[in-house]
């Protein structure tokens, strides 16, 4: 997919919009402490789709997904007013998977540090199974005649 300039800056606007109102006109007690990671909208600039994580448990990651789904009609009516497009895009919510992606990305990183230092140390202590230098130089072949 191609990057469209004019869809990223209306992703971009449409992020500080979304964020602005969490902040400031949506009060409902579900909703936790939302961050509004990323903003992707089609190239035709008829859809949006909002990532978001949320800081607490999963039953705070429940109680805001429900209070952003109720919320989406004021969302997006108020980024309609804020943007200035001609067709305001249809919004969605997703949950962003960034968190637990790098809790795994870290984990894995640690075992593989694990890894190496136990191959190091095998490797610090480790003999020649026979000569230090295996291969026949053209001094060895001298002495033999």
């Amino acid at each position: 997919m191609a990057d469209h300039p004019r869809a990223r800056k209306l992703g971009e606007r449409i992020q500080q919009v979304v964020a602005q109102l969490l902040d400031t006109r949506i009060k409902d007690p579900r909703l936790g402490f939302v961050t509004i990671t990323d903003v992707r909208v089609t190239g035709d600039l008829q859809h949006a789709d909002v990532f978001y994580t949320v800081y607490g448990d999963d039953e705070s990651r429940a109680g805001s997904a429900a209070a952003l789904e109720s919320a989406k009609g004021l969302i997006r009516s108020e980024v309609g007013k804020a943007t200035g497009v001609r067709l305001t895009p249809t919004i969605a919510f997703h949950l962003d998977a960034l968190p637990e992606t790098s809790a795994h990305l870290e984990a894995a990183l640690d075992a593989a540090a694990q890894r190496d230092a136990a191959v190091a140390a095998l490797a610090a202590g480790a003999t020649y199974a026979g000569d230090a230098d295996p291969y026949r130089h053209a001094e060895d072949d001298e002495q033999v005649d």
